[in-house]
């Protein structure tokens, strides 16, 4: 028998079913009216998304987003940086898991208030909603800041425990409505979030006396840090030649992924990916190459698999491909016969390690690359990456995540 051509074919037909959903479900993204409204938590219920094991820290950071029509560049920074901005937060010792969900936020009477996509370790499914902001609205200076901090607090799905770095980042370049009778005004949601040890950092972009003053009280209220930036985010942009072999080999390491569980779990993982697919599919080779840096830490490589992972799960022993019952099987591997199945899934395994070998390798080029070319740039101490890498290892610190040996990813 020949696996490797059964294991292809296998991809494939899970790969059609993916991409057929996220044809049909994909659109909806962008367009979800007036208010509040969820983009989605990557098919990860929110009670069920903390797992990490016995003693293992968690970073959880939400970032609360200004999209309104001045917020263009750094909107796209936020795009085009998430995975570093992911890669910069499991670069702590011990290597924490990651969970990140997002707030973005316009005004009353724009298309809508806020869209709110949960705190999740799915990170594909945040830069899917990522991928549908654009900046609109606006225009009459304040925003709905009150209404989308307390959102982030209040309403997304933040862990319990100890062994946990809860941060937000609040991002914009106005200040908030306050002459709004019915909002809950932003002194009493910091106060919420300081009784649940969430840290408030403020980055306000451009230079406006208004924002900045009131972005200087949250930052003090919110026991976090006070960031200024350029209007477009000031993000370090680096072309690699690594970039392209990295977005390529990354396509390839998702193509490993096998999910199991009842048709319909399933059918809604089937759904996450596809949505995510296609966001992927329209990104640049530089925002892949990012994500591929992330996938090669251990967060990372925990965040791409998931839950109910058939190859991980047998490969690592948790799980005997045996004691799973047929119908719970991915569609291509019910009609196999039992040592067909163990030697697709041991394929897939050898491909994956191979992969993982390669991106480790190639993204560690590619960091090498970017250092020397901004060491001799210059400029880098004023660019997001920088200011958010700062405020985080100092933060983060007083937790017990060590940074010290860590740098900003690009």
């Amino acid at each position: 028998m020949k696996t490797r051509p059964l294991a292809s074919r296998i991809i494939g037909t899970l790969l059609f079913g993916a991409t057929a959903a996220a044809l049909a479900y994909f659109p909806l993204l962008g367009d979800q009216g007036t208010g509040s409204t969820d983009a989605g938590t990557g098919g990860i219920d929110p009670a069920q998304a903390v797992f990490t094991a016995e003693g293992q820290p968690l970073v959880e950071a939400v970032f609360v987003l200004d999209t309104t029509g001045s917020m263009g560049g750094m909107i796209q920074a936020a795009k085009d940086k998430i995975w570093s901005i992911a890669t910069t937060l499991a670069m702590a010792e011990p290597a924490p898991q990651i969970r990140m969900g997002l707030v973005a936020y316009r005004d009353r009477g724009d298309d809508y208030v806020t869209r709110v996509t949960d705190l999740t370790a799915d990170l594909d499914s945040v830069h899917a909603a990522l991928f549908q902001l654009q900046a609109a609205g606006g225009g009459d200076g304040p925003e709905s800041v009150n209404q989308a901090l307390d959102e982030a607090v209040n309403r997304l799905s933040w862990s319990t425990g100890d062994d946990v770095y809860r941060v937000v980042f609040l991002v914009g370049d106005a200040p908030a409505h306050r002459d709004y009778q019915d909002d809950v005004d932003y002194p009493l949601t910091l106060a919420a979030a300081k009784q649940r040890g969430i840290r408030v950092n403020a980055v306000q972009c451009g230079d406006s006396p208004d924002t900045r003053a009131q972005w200087r009280q949250i930052a003090a209220m919110g026991s976090g840090a006070y960031l200024q930036v350029a209007q477009d985010g000031a993000a370090v942009a680096v072309a690699t030649p690594y970039d392209e072999p990295l977005a390529r080999l990354s396509a390839d390491l998702d193509k490993t992924r096998l999910y199991y569980g009842s048709a319909a779990e399933r059918a809604k993982k089937a759904d996450a990916l596809g949505t995510s697919k296609a966001a992927l599919e329209a990104a640049p080779a530089s925002v892949l190459a990012r994500r591929a840096t992330f996938s090669s830490t251990d967060a990372g490589k925990r965040a791409l698999i998931g839950d109910n992972e058939l190859v991980d799960a047998v490969a690592s022993g948790r799980v005997a491909l045996s004691e799973i019952d047929d119908e719970a099987l991915p569609q291509p591997l019910q009609s196999l016969s039992a040592d067909a199945r163990s030697a697709v899934i041991a394929d897939m395994a050898e491909q994956r390690a191979r992969l993982q070998r390669q991106i480790e390798e190639t993204a560690a080029a590619r960091a090498r690359y970017i250092s020397e070319r901004v060491a001799a740039d210059g400029g880098a101490e004023a660019s997001l990456e920088r200011q958010l890498f700062d405020a985080v290892r100092e933060q983060a610190g007083a937790l017990g995540l060590d940074y010290r040996g860590a740098a900003p990813a690009y």
